[in-house]
């Protein structure tokens, strides 16, 4: 039995049959499996020998109909495909860079039965920071969904442990970039520095070794957006 196959059987033995049947006409759970195998498969990236970088955030686009059928079993057929996946990679020697996240989605182009995946390599992020801090700051830095306190004197990001946010993407040196930090006058400064990393950076979609850091400045360091966001003091 393929993969595949005991995907459904477990999928069917979980839900009693009641999803097949409502997507008899309609996209099938073991297509959408199936073709997040294959974005794995295409977008696979070659770190060493023994290491191969796969996405782990997927975006599955359906059609609005096939997704009023979805509603009532998607964080099961969720868990499901987050499992099929895993064990895809597991079997291929596969890495993801962060957890695997699936995410269903209306689309307007598509028509019943039709469906499009869409996938990228969402880094993990860490830091020893805590909620308190981020929410006392004057000016922090966005990250895959996460958000970390830029405090002074400044910040170091890169991929080492020794850095002060942590970034799990291959594209990212240990020690890659500094943001500094000066809130010693009216309004919160902050600028931003390469550290002599192995693929610099882009600030705006410029390429740059230093730049002053605006509230909306993006600064993207191997595949990863790092985005500043300044608190107004005069609200």
């Amino acid at each position: 039995m393929s993969s595949l196959q005991r995907f459904e059987r477990r999928l069917e033995t979980m839900i009693s049959g009641v999803f097949a049947r409502a997507f008899r006409s309609a996209v099938q759970p073991v297509e959408i499996a199936a073709a997040l195998q294959r974005e794995c498969d295409n977008n696979a990236q070659i770190l060493s020998r023994q290491r191969r970088l796969v996405p782990n955030d997927f975006h599955v686009e359906l059609a609005q109909s096939d997704l009023d059928r979805l509603a009532p079993y998607d964080t099961a057929m969720a868990a499901e495909l987050e499992k099929q996946v895993t064990e895809h990679a597991q079997t291929n020697g596969y890495s993801f860079p962060g957890p695997v996240t699936i995410e269903f989605e209306v689309a307007e182009d598509l028509t019943t039965g039709r469906f499009r995946v869409r996938s990228r390599a969402t880094a993990k992020v860490s830091s020893n920071s805590t909620h308190t801090q981020v929410g006392r700051a004057r000016a922090v830095l966005e990250v895959n969904g996460t958000q970390h306190p830029l405090l002074p004197p400044g910040v170091v990001v890169g991929r080492g442990t020794d850095a002060d946010v942590r970034i799990n993407d291959p594209g990212v040196s240990r020690q890659h970039v500094e943001f500094r930090v000066d809130a010693s006058g009216d309004r919160i400064k902050v600028d931003v520095r390469d550290l002599g990393s192995t693929n610099g950076m882009l600030v705006d979609g410029q390429k740059m070794s230093r730049s002053v850091a605006d509230d909306g400045t993006e600064v993207k360091i191997g595949n990863t957006v790092l985005r500043v966001r300044l608190v107004r003091d005069d609200v």
